[in-house]
């Protein structure tokens, strides 16, 4: 018993020191999306805030490919010492239902350390689609079920999964439309070709303003400011379907406990700063919660069983 309890006070006091003395080198951050995209962009807002007060360098590498899977892997596989982060959105969580063969697990290879941002997606239709609500939409959805189609930016994006979520709820058919991104959906949506799409706020909105589109609910927690008489998908009578998205920052599980929770004051400092939230907001993004690693851990697994029903219940395949 005292060769056990001394062992147990000398991890405890290795743990302490390494985090005490953490970070002594630099750190290196995975986006597993191309440089240059959303996740990029929030990934850099906060790592450069905390490189300010640390005095080293944090290191924003993008690893694309494979639908997130490659830099999420090579993130999964690094050592559990807080230097090499993950910074991804919902695919982490939804895309071992998707292919079902990956090597790596969310819940047991990760420990999530921050919220990065919300996702402000916004439901929108053209301006020549007679409806002008949600409701109104689904009503005319379900009179011709089969005859209507959505944008698709990606398999198993979060864009395609919100979709997805609604259709169940809505209890409507459409047709999936596939898109190499989000942007290039825009112009069928703006000439009719196309009859809906969940799309970032940021794209969407001068086209609403403009009056090329209408929008019919945001999938956010409350209004946005940018279009603040747009109800929210659950005040448009369908609450089930609010699911919001969210990027999140992961380490290596079985990382220090205490390193983790340093990560993680350092992330929501970085949220607190205006300086922060004002790039986020112009990134179109809405800055992440102040929330700790354990109830985002929490949220993670929630949102793991959540968004699994989602892809099962719609057959999503990987392509």
């Amino acid at each position: 018993m005292r060769r056990m309890l001394a062992a147990m006070l000398l991890l405890v006091a290795a743990q302490t020191a390494l985090a005490q003395g953490y970070p002594s080198k630099p750190v290196r951050v995975i986006v597993p999306y191309p440089t240059g995209g959303i996740v990029d962009i929030v990934a850099r807002a906060i790592t450069e805030k905390i490189a300010a007060g640390w005095g080293h360098p944090i290191l924003v590498e993008g690893r694309p490919g494979a639908d997130s899977n490659i830099g999420t892997d090579l993130v999964a596989k690094s050592a559990p010492d807080g230097y090499t982060w993950l910074v991804t959105g919902p695919a982490v969580l939804s895309n071992p239902t998707i292919y079902g063969n990956l090597s790596w697990d969310p819940l047991r290879d990760f420990q999530a350390v921050g919220i990065v941002v919300w996702n402000q997606n916004i439901a929108v239709v053209p301006a020549t689609l007679p409806v002008n609500s949600m409701k109104e939409f689904v009503e005319y959805a379900k009179a011709r079920p089969g005859q209507l189609n959505f944008g698709n930016p990606g398999t198993g994006s979060s864009n395609h999964l919100s979709t997805e979520l609604f259709i169940q709820v809505a209890g409507i058919r459409m047709v999936n439309i596939g898109y190499k991104g989000q942007p290039p959906a825009i112009p069928d949506l703006l000439n009719g070709a196309l009859h809906f799409k969940i799309v970032a706020l940021g794209l969407a909105a001068p086209h609403v303003r403009s009056g090329k589109l209408k929008a019919l609910a945001t999938f956010t927690h409350e209004r946005v400011t940018a279009l603040p008489e747009v109800p929210t998908i659950a005040e448009a009578g369908f609450p089930e379907a609010a699911l919001v998205p969210w990027y999140g920052a992961y380490v290596r599980a079985g990382t220090p406990r205490e390193i983790v929770e340093r990560i993680n004051s350092e992330i929501n400092k970085a949220l607190r700063s205006p300086e922060v939230s004002d790039r986020l907001l112009n990134s179109g993004s809405l800055p992440g919660s102040v929330k700790s690693a354990d109830e985002i851990q929490a949220m993670m697994r929630s949102d793991y069983e959540r968004w699994g029903k989602v892809v099962r219940a719609a057959g999503i395949k990987a392509q």
